[in-house]
């Protein structure tokens, strides 16, 4: 029979069972609920709040059973009137008149009366009730509009003509009771974008050279355009009243090189019919395709549409606007 080898010292000191002490209980080993803290006197469970000290307390505190109040702050404007007048040159601007920069000139000489009554005081102020005249018209605040109409050929860009011609008036007629005035001008033989609205403020920063409002049109002449041509117009070219330029110039693209789309932001009366006869050329055709970031999509030729929300937003961006500024 085979005998058994030794264990070995280190062998028999793994493999030896561990001694249970008496005293060595399930629950005897240290656990956080029998931590005691440096300074603790009594046992408590391990980080919990229910033992938590303050700094300046000499009993502990249940968090968990602390109440805290939260009082609401009033508010400032709970029990403020609400002011429903507003200022006289917004008035007459949202009357369609004028801007109110022009309106508190028209203000300062006396034209305007409130309740039968002159006034010439800057600033103020017109309630509900009140009747404003001006040059004897009786004016009222007017919803703002925002109209935008794809122009044809042989409408003339006036609110009436003596020799009674076609105006673009005819053909937004219908859009709305207010009565809305085109923005700028398109002349008789140019179609495309034209933008109507009662906002004096917004018409104002819209014309304003200081606001440098970009269109898009697309010209085409009689012959080719030649690619140094092209160039100049971007480089700039001098007209008898003084240096004009486009701020873009390229061939469209599957047309012939008489069809060419210039951008610009001057609005000098004609300035491209004016530029492409300067180099030579007659405009066949111009037709303004895009307005201060609008354009004519899905607006038929001799249509209007009314702007949305979100354009009408982006009229206050480019104006520089807030929309409280026109209202």
């Amino acid at each position: 029979m085979r005998s058994e080898r030794p264990k070995s010292k280190r062998g028999a000191v793994r493999n030896t069972p561990k001694r249970r002490d008496s005293a060595d209980t399930p629950n005897s080993y240290a656990k956080k609920g029998d931590y005691k803290g440096k300074d603790d006197k009594k046992e408590g469970d391990f980080g919990t709040k229910s033992n938590y000290k303050g700094k300046d307390d000499s009993k502990g505190g249940d968090f968990a059973n602390k109440k805290f109040a939260y009082k609401k702050k009033p508010s400032k404007l709970e029990n403020k009137e609400v002011d429903d007048k507003i200022r006289l040159n917004r008035f007459l601007a949202n009357a369609g008149i004028c801007s109110r920069r022009e309106a508190d000139k028209l203000i300062e000489t006396g034209v305007v009366t409130i309740n039968n009554k002159v006034v010439t005081e800057l600033g103020t102020k017109v309630s509900p009730g009140d009747t404003v005249h001006y040059g004897g018209m009786l004016l009222q605040s007017q919803k703002k509009q925002y109209v935008l109409l794809n122009k044809p050929k042989n409408y003339i860009t006036t609110m009436d003509d003596p020799e009674e011609r076609q105006t673009v008036m005819e053909l937004v007629k219908s859009a709305c009771k207010e009565r809305v005035y085109p923005v700028g001008r398109l002349d008789r033989a140019t179609s495309g974008l034209l933008l109507f609205t009662n906002d004096g403020e917004m018409t104002k920063r819209l014309t304003h050279p200081s606001g440098k409002v970009t269109k898009t049109y697309y010209v085409t002449v009689d012959k080719n355009i030649t690619q140094n041509h092209l160039i100049a117009l971007v480089e700039g070219i001098q007209l008898e009243d003084g240096p004009a330029s486009a701020d873009k110039a390229f061939y469209l693209p599957d047309t012939t090189k008489s069809t060419i789309s210039i951008e610009v932001h001057s609005g000098r009366n004609r300035i491209i019919r004016r530029m492409m006869e300067h180099m030579g050329y007659k405009v066949v055709k111009l037709d303004r395709m895009q307005f201060a970031g609008l354009t004519k999509k899905n607006i038929p030729r001799g249509r209007f549409r009314h702007l949305s929300e979100k354009e009408v937003g982006l009229l206050h961006r480019v104006c520089g606007l807030r929309p409280q500024d026109s209202e």
